[in-house]
């Protein structure tokens, strides 16, 4: 199979470059935005040998896993930015959702799936990492290039990852990374709607948060050297998590590795 474009991503005119092996999607798609590409473009492939994860941590999709990211060029802050990432992870699990309902319809007997949005930017399924998502931007040409890129694990799953991971194959979900894809594409141009350059981030935060893990759960956040241990109250019109202390305290984190139930009881120890 090759990659295509959903039919309601194509109707909104998005366009696509797809690889059979690439170092990054997010690498070349900041590349294209430096060259003068201003999109919205899809790059996409089934192996990606060198990408990356959030603080620098690799992202190798091996051959049959996901690497995707998304491309366009946006008149915002990187603040309004920061909060399409939000959009990217409900478009992901409303994909998810779908294509593992359709693989369940095809084996009679697949049991329903339920994933859900770990804060900021994972997608679980069970206790298991199933996906993550990098966002970066930088300013080109007086406008904001914002990438959004998507990794999802399809047949295979890394080890020792600070989060046991898993993949929608050792889940039982028999699909390919092209079929994912093409659900993703049109599932992105709803949320991105939804999004519309940060004006409906309080519908997508609602939205959100009805996914959301671990919330009203015990939660530990380690951001460098300090931890903050609480319970986890909500996110902020930022996309801030904020954790309510023992102390009575309602402290917002923009950024950390989060951990909850025992973890997060353990001081994520």
């Amino acid at each position: 199979m090759t990659f295509s474009l959903g039919p309601r991503a194509r109707s909104a005119g998005y366009g696509l470059a797809s690889f059979d092996s690439i170092g990054s999607t997010n690498a070349e798609a900041l590349a294209r935005a430096r060259g003068g590409e201003s999109g919205p473009i899809w790059l996409v492939t089934s192996e990606q040998t060198s990408g990356r994860g959030r603080r620098h941590r690799p992202w190798i999709a091996p051959r049959g896993n996901l690497a995707s990211s998304i491309l366009e060029l946006m008149d915002i802050s990187p603040a309004v930015a920061a909060t399409l990432g939000f959009a990217a992870g409900l478009a992901l699990e409303q994909a998810l959702r779908q294509i593992s309902v359709e693989a369940s319809l095809r084996s009679a007997g697949l049991d329903s799936m339920n994933f859900l949005l770990k804060w900021p930017n994972d997608v679980l399924c069970g206790q298991g990492k199933l996906a993550g998502i990098l966002l970066e931007a930088e300013v080109v040409a007086d406008r904001l290039a914002v990438v959004v890129g998507i990794g999802t694990n399809v047949v295979a799953a890394p080890e020792g990852t600070p989060t046991p991971a898993t993949s929608l194959k050792a889940l039982g979900v028999d699909v390919g990374a092209e079929d994912l894809f093409g659900v993703l594409s049109d599932a992105w141009a709803e949320y991105r709607g939804v999004w519309d350059n940060g004006r409906g981030f309080g519908e997508i935060r609602g939205k959100w948060l009805e996914r959301a893990a671990g919330l009203g759960q015990p939660v530990s956040v380690q951001s460098g050297a300090s931890t903050v241990t609480g319970t986890f109250d909500t996110i902020d019109d930022a996309g801030c998590l904020i954790v309510a202390t023992a102390e009575g305290r309602r402290v917002p984190i923009s950024a950390g590795d989060v951990y909850f139930g025992s973890a997060a009881s353990a001081g994520a120890a």
